[in-house]
């Protein structure tokens, strides 16, 4: 009896799937040869490279810097009923994506670069959680916000000099809001309202960064929203674990109580990532949200990051975190500390217009550039510049924001007021904001 034949190597079986008239079969054809190819760079690349990567002599580099000793911070003493008392009322802020306003200041009261000498401060810090208002569901109202902050900077300029002598322009404020210092959740709106007058001299701490935008000031620091570091970390896998889904994404394509007829939500970007791939098996896409969420994104190879109704969303920090190759779908975004985070390197770009053709794109990356996008995302200095943990560690959110404002000292001289001299209009802006708070 002939000895049976050996079974054909691996490489060889999935060009008869490729052959199949069913699109699916050769999708899953496709799928299979890049974890081949994968398998075979990622071992090849293993035996001469370490796990990780850094950029020497780039942005990459300055994630490490250390902000103690390059400028001074002085904290205004507010009533509490600015901060604490908020916080008392609603204990949910502290989870919220927009927690960095709360954390930011806990962080300042204890950081060496905070000063009790105003006399020696580079910039000064108002602690306001202005954002810090949510409804039953945990939405975020903005809408008292400018009479609050309104309220904390007629009170600084009347009790400190210091405000006075540049008109805030020497003072930082954390506005993580949708639309920053807009303060409303309906871009038109947003755009309609502007940035809150006063604040038009002041450096804007903020996750929203769209290029050309009025919300977006020149001069601003753009951070990443809050997620949650210690649940995070309770969830990691071995990392040695597959990555065995090719793009993830969980949220909603649809946004029917806010946008009924469609293509105003996310500029229809959402939509179209479902409509196209709905069906495709190298997409893992649903608007369920699973007990499995942080597992997943760290078995996945790309994680899609498409705007909502804002461009940016914890999306961004979680894929960073967990190692999953960042897709990128919002125009003209302006990312978190893009002069330290090398945003190129480690992510991919796909222009709105161009989701439908998603699958071409992303399987026609090289998997060597794959696999040193993860590299890069393996270093714990991406990571940890993503996050905002208690207590503070080295290179983390906290300090990038420190090292962002160490970077625009020395002040320019113009931005000292003559004596009596007034360049802001206190009584600018919608009616509504004037009123006491």
């Amino acid at each position: 009896m002939p000895a049976p034949s050996p079974p054909l190597p691996i490489p060889l079986v999935f060009p008869f799937l490729c052959s199949s008239d069913s699109s699916i079969m050769r999708k899953c054809c496709f799928w299979g040869l890049l974890f081949i190819a994968f398998g075979f760079a990622w071992r090849v690349t293993a035996e001469h490279n370490p796990r990780t990567e850094r950029i020497s002599g780039s942005a990459g580099d300055v994630l490490e810097d250390d902000p103690v000793g390059k400028l001074k911070v002085y904290v205004y003493e507010l009533p509490s009923k600015y901060n604490k008392k908020i916080l008392q009322k609603d204990p949910r802020c502290l989870s919220h994506m927009f927690a960095a306003e709360i954390y930011m200041h806990r962080f300042l009261l204890s950081s060496p670069v905070r000063t009790l000498n105003p006399e020696e401060a580079d910039w000064f810090y108002t602690p306001i959680y202005a954002t810090c208002d949510l409804t039953p569901t945990g939405l975020p109202l903005p809408f008292k916000s400018p009479r609050m902050l309104r309220s904390a900077i007629q009170l600084i300029s009347s009790s400190w000099p210091y405000w006075n002598r540049t008109e805030g322009a020497d003072h930082f404020f954390v506005v993580p809001h949708d639309f920053g210092a807009c303060f409303h959740y309906q871009e038109e709106k947003a755009i309609e309202r502007g940035i809150l007058p006063i604040l038009r001299r002041a450096t804007l701490v903020q996750t929203f960064g769209q290029q050309n935008h009025v919300c977006l000031k020149e001069g601003s620091i753009t951070i990443p929203p809050y997620a949650p570091p210690q649940k995070m970390q309770a969830r990691h896998i071995p990392p040695e674990t597959p990555r065995s889904i090719f793009v993830y994404f969980r949220g909603l394509f649809y946004d029917v109580n806010n946008d009924p007829e469609g293509g105003y939500y996310a500029r229809g970007a959402r939509a179209a990532v479902w409509e196209n791939f709905k069906n495709n098996p190298l997409f893992d896409i649903s608007t369920d949200h699973p007990t499995t969420y942080y597992e997943d994104m760290q078995r996945s190879i790309f994680c899609l990051c498409p705007l909502g109704w804002a461009p940016w969303s914890p999306r961004l920090v979680e894929a960073v975190v967990f190692g999953c190759i960042p897709v990128i779908i919002a125009d003209d975004i302006v990312l978190p500390f893009a002069d330290a985070i090398p945003w190129e390197e480690i992510g991919v770009f796909v222009a709105e217009e161009d989701v439908p053709k998603l699958d071409t794109i992303l399987t026609s990356i090289p998997p060597e550039v794959i696999l040193r996008k993860q590299r890069l995302l393996a270093n714990p200095y991406m990571k940890r510049a993503m996050l905002f943990p208690q207590p503070a560690l080295p290179g983390d959110a906290f300090h990038q924001i420190l090292n962002g404002l160490a970077r625009k000292l020395p002040h320019k001289k113009s931005v000292y007021l003559k004596p009596g001299e007034k360049i802001l209009n206190w009584t600018a802006g919608p009616v509504g904001d004037l009123k006491p708070w």
